[in-house]
């Protein structure tokens, strides 16, 4: 993959990035957090951290009795023949040899004073987000939307937690939203939970430092696809007059990680590798249903009023990818380009599906994913130039499990 830093890159970027709000608006100024004051006393302040240990420790159950419950319904939806005891083997093997990196994320996740967890967006059940906030708010932030993915089953706003760290680290805002699953909800309910977290996310991040003039969105495999939707929905809304709580030009670019954008091409795919087709068109609303939540089409056949509407869209793609096939990215951006909107395809040679999310990041350094995101976040921004000085992630996991990872997962 040719390097993204490059000067002719970054102008490119540039010039997609530069766009106004409709309206004109001004950038607004942001409250910066404070910190809430220390009881009186000693004895006052040890209740208080005794108090926040417990509420820590019980958040930390019930968080590992959701993983657990998502886990096992994943299962109860895929079965347990020869194969999927297989893959559930693989997949245990996998999460033992990153385990040293995933537990100090967790604890990063659970007792960083810079995580908000679980604030709501909404009435729904699982209408919660995670917000990684940097240490340095003394000026608005660059804001992230960021949608888990999960294969529409076991999504979780945790799951975003390593790459909410390292954006944080680097200045930027994160805001990882949780949606409703499948079976507690299909496409549709996960469509409209991340539209409704988006909504939140710019119509309230002013509140937490964020700078309501600079939010990005952002979906990891489904989390992609449900991105995508949300964002196509609310463009054609838009364009045809009606009434939305969040506009597309809030959003100043959308990036779509290792996501799948025609359900058609996908079905007999994920039957292939065990996703069965009758359970992935009961989550995709019926196979009637297909068209409408495939963002690609959905492209094709809008209106250039619709289009015009579109923020620059990034599709990021490892070409080992055998979940969802780099051609998924390759032919949307081709339908995008098409249909004359701002899109660009990075591929990432060599890389699987959680090379780029998972591994990469776990080893520490300047991994390609978080670098080419802060170089199009930060293109058109006079803050680009402190990005090579901020420290540089230590490694999480040694080289060997990352390998031997790479070999045996499932994905």
């Amino acid at each position: 993959m040719q390097p993204l830093h490059s000067g002719d890159d970054a102008r490119e970027a540039a010039a997609l990035l530069d766009r106004t709000d409709s309206a004109g608006r001004r950038r607004r100024s942001s409250p910066v957090l404070s910190a809430s004051p220390t009881p009186p006393g000693w004895a006052g302040g040890l209740r208080r951290q005794s108090s926040s240990f417990r509420q820590d420790v019980g958040h930390a159950a019930s968080e590992t009795y959701l993983v657990t419950r998502l886990t096992f319904s994943l299962l109860q939806y895929l079965g347990l023949g020869y194969r999927w005891m297989r893959q559930l083997l693989a997949l245990t093997v996998y999460a033992i040899l990153l385990m040293p990196g995933f537990l100090q994320v967790g604890y990063y996740y659970f007792y960083s004073s810079q995580v908000r967890r679980s604030i709501v967006y909404g009435e729904q059940p699982r209408n919660r987000l995670d917000l990684y906030i940097p240490k340095d708010c003394s000026r608005p932030c660059p804001v992230m939307a960021f949608v888990t993915g999960g294969a529409w089953i076991i999504g979780y706003k945790a799951w975003g937690a390593l790459l909410g760290r390292r954006l944080a680290e680097r200045g930027i805002i994160v805001a990882c939203i949780d949606y409703r699953n499948f079976p507690q909800g299909t496409i549709s309910d996960m469509v409209s939970d991340a539209s409704q977290g988006i909504s939140f996310v710019c119509n309230n991040i002013a509140s937490y430092g964020g700078d309501p003039n600079q939010i990005y969105l952002m979906g990891q495999s489904a989390g992609a696809h449900i991105a995508a939707c949300a964002l196509m929905e609310q463009a054609v809304k838009e364009s045809s007059g009606q009434p939305i709580p969040w506009s597309v030009t809030q959003i100043k670019a959308y990036f779509g990680l290792s996501g799948g954008y025609n359900l058609h091409n996908l079905v007999d795919h994920f039957h292939q590798r065990g996703l069965n087709r009758s359970i992935f068109l009961s989550i995709m609303n019926g196979e009637e249903s297909l068209s409408s939540y495939s963002p690609e089409i959905v492209a094709k056949e809008s209106s250039a009023q619709t289009i015009a509407l579109l923020p620059p869209i990034f599709l990021m793609h490892g070409t080992d990818d055998y979940s969802i096939p780099s051609s998924s990215s390759q032919t949307f951006v081709e339908v995008l380009q098409q249909a004359g909107a701002h899109a660009k395809l990075l591929l990432y040679e060599g890389k699987t599906h959680t090379d780029i999310f998972l591994q990469d990041p776990l080893r520490g350094g300047r991994d390609p994913l978080v670098e080419d995101v802060l170089t199009l976040i930060h293109a058109d921004n006079a803050t680009c130039e402190n990005i090579a000085s901020t420290p540089t992630p230590r490694r999480l996991v040694f080289e060997w499990q990352l390998r031997l990872a790479r070999w045996i997962s499932p994905f």
